[in-house]
């Protein structure tokens, strides 16, 4: 399978311009989605959590940074909550994930393998 050059490039809007700054973001929708059709969690307690999340980042800038942290914070409550991963997982990957970034060469793409101890 060829992948494009641009990966974002499927979700330009009509003007050109991307809908998401980085890949991540739409993954992390993309995430909350497919938990919300497997039935994981309700489409209402993602609106909850999101907006909940949303509240919480008042004192941030108002900016789509803060809006895709909100994501991730309202993502990580949920699955917390509804026992699908705990505290104690959530923490591990994200200490893999930093591992893996930074053993990652500059301009290279992170991958989690790139973390494990």
């Amino acid at each position: 399978m060829k992948l494009p050059s641009d990966p974002l490039a499927p979700l330009a809007r009509t003007d050109g311009e991307v809908v998401f700054d980085e890949a991540w973001q739409a993954q992390a929708l993309g995430l909350a989605d497919c938990l919300v059709h497997a039935g994981v969690i309700s489409a209402s307690q993602w609106a909850e959590a999101l907006g909940e999340a949303l509240r919480d980042a008042v004192r941030a800038p108002d900016d789509m940074e803060t809006y895709y942290k909100a994501v991730i914070s309202a993502l990580e409550a949920l699955l917390q909550r509804s026992g699908t991963v705990g505290t104690r997982e959530v923490a591990a990957r994200k200490a893999q994930w930093e591992r893996a970034y930074l053993n990652t060469p500059h301009g290279q793409p992170v991958e989690l393998c790139a973390g494990e101890e």
